[in-house]
């Protein structure tokens, strides 16, 4: 279970950090309106929220490594998968990034975040599924 939690670590410190450096405003675009001001796009948006997503699924993880009790890993694998499926969520439903296939956020961010919310629900799937049963009474 340790090697899980690391991995989920490592997986939502990535998740937090990858949007930062693969969406349109950091390869220097910004949407321009018709009065001249600059917008950001909405893939700077998802990047944002998956940096919100990233602190909880990291304490997930950390809370993993240290957890003792099944029960306590069943539900943090449960949160986990919830976690995971948001990361993905946000890229390709929820916020959503630009619609131009050649904008550095629709080639590399988005599969990024799914190929990484994909691994975190995997992840904390099998760490639901190892914890299950029942726990053992201490006397």
């Amino acid at each position: 279970m340790k090697l899980a939690a690391a991995a989920i670590a490592i997986l939502a410190i990535a998740i937090a950090v990858v949007p930062m450096f693969t969406d349109c405003e950091s390869a220097g675009r910004m949407l321009t309106l018709a009065d001249g001001r600059q917008i950001s796009m909405k893939c700077h948006w998802t990047g944002r929220a998956e940096l919100g997503l990233g602190l909880p699924l990291l304490a997930v993880g950390l809370m993993m490594g240290f957890s003792q009790r099944k029960e306590s890993r069943r539900i943090l694998g449960i949160t986990g998968t919830t976690l995971g499926a948001l990361a993905i969520l946000l890229p390709t439903s929820l916020i959503g990034v630009c619609m131009n296939p050649d904008m550095p956020c629709v080639s590399t961010m988005k599969p990024a975040l799914i190929f990484m919310g994909a691994l975190v629900i995997g992840i904390s799937l099998v760490t639901v599924v190892f914890s299950w049963g029942r726990e053992a009474e201490v006397v």
